[in-house]
């Protein structure tokens, strides 16, 4: 009968090739272990890997429309609260000039274009709201603020109503001038003209945030708030009575306005709306395409740890059979 038996040399690249395939496998199971995913994908699924590249493109899509969630959540909620800060100013403004100023004289007038100028300020601040350093009613400017300033305003509207001499006439010249594409807008507004770019939060899904600080609900507000602030300066000459006329004719109008700027501020809400929902809907399909990819990768814990730990019991076994073959010498087998 014939024998056969491998040399040293041939023993020891045998030796060193079994360990260098447990350790690989040792490896591959640790990883899947520890990742709970078969490090193997092609294998598993037979090399058809299209469904799983669908999936993950989809789920780098909605990884993108989840930043364009959140920037529009960010400017959306700038743009409320800004819009909440104008509407307090200008209806605390109407409301006192509507019923304060039909009986005051004197220094109390003056006061009450004093407030107007603290309005104006409050309400040009908050056009000039940024989020995250981008302009949030500058259009598609994001870069830059929206207004020039009160003082601009305040000189345009001085300059515009200049040679006036009765409430009617003022109202009428700075009338002119706000609507005038080559008044307010040409001097004061530092913005775009191009409305921001929609929001794309989905599939064919997109979110409009396009109020800026040139647009008409904005122009009345600041108008009225601007007249205000004027009506004491004596360069009009006016009356204590026309001086009176022309606060509580402005205290209606301020308070007329409120209407335009509750729909702006619904305007906004109903897209915070959007974005909610979008954002929702979002969430969901992420976690339901998750859940579709890691039916196809997911490892079986308990088969994964039961094969790791038979791996390692062969490779233990394997250096014990070196460690023994190593010891191992002529005089030892001549016993």
């Amino acid at each position: 009968m014939s024998s056969f038996s491998l040399g040293d040399l041939a023993q020891t690249f045998m030796l060193q090739r079994r360990g260098a395939a447990l350790k690989t496998e040792m490896a591959r199971l640790n990883e899947e272990v520890a990742t709970g995913q078969v490090s193997d994908i092609k294998s598993v699924l037979a090399g058809n890997v299209a469904y799983l590249s669908d999936l993950e493109n989809d789920l780098t899509s909605l990884a993108g429309y989840n930043i364009a969630t959140s920037e529009a959540t960010q400017l959306s909620e700038a743009m409320q609260t800004a819009l909440e800060r104008m509407q307090s100013s200008a209806s605390s403004l109407g409301t006192t000039l509507l019923t304060r100023s039909t009986s005051a004289i004197g220094p109390v007038l003056d006061q009450f274009s004093t407030e107007a100028l603290s309005e104006l300020e409050t309400i040009v601040s908050a056009l000039n709201t940024k989020s995250a350093g981008r302009s949030v009613f500058a259009g598609s400017a994001t870069d830059q603020q929206a207004l020039a300033g009160v003082d601009a305003i305040l000189s345009g509207v001085r300059a515009a109503t200049a040679g006036a001499t009765n409430p009617q006439d003022i109202i009428d010249a700075a009338s002119a001038w706000f609507d005038d594409p080559a008044g307010f807008t040409a001097d004061i507004y530092t913005g775009s003209d191009d409305g921001l770019a929609p929001f794309r939060l989905g599939k064919g899904e997109a979110v409009s945030l396009q109020l800026t600080a040139s647009d008409e609900v904005f122009l009345d507000t600041l108008k009225h708030v601007s007249i205000a602030v004027i009506a004491n300066d004596d360069t009009f000459g006016l009356s204590i009575e026309s001086r009176r006329q022309l606060l509580t004719n402005t205290g209606g109008s301020l308070f007329n306005a409120q209407g335009t700027l509750t729909a702006a501020s619904a305007k906004v809400g109903s897209a915070q709306a959007r974005i909610d929902a979008l954002a929702t809907r979002n969430s969901t399909e992420e976690n339901a395409l998750l859940i579709a990819k890691g039916a196809l990768v997911q490892a079986d814990p308990f088969e994964a740890a039961t094969e790791l730990e038979a791996v390692q019991f062969q490779l233990q076994s394997l250096y014990a059979i070196t460690a023994r073959m190593s010891d191992m010498s002529f005089v030892n087998f001549i016993r």
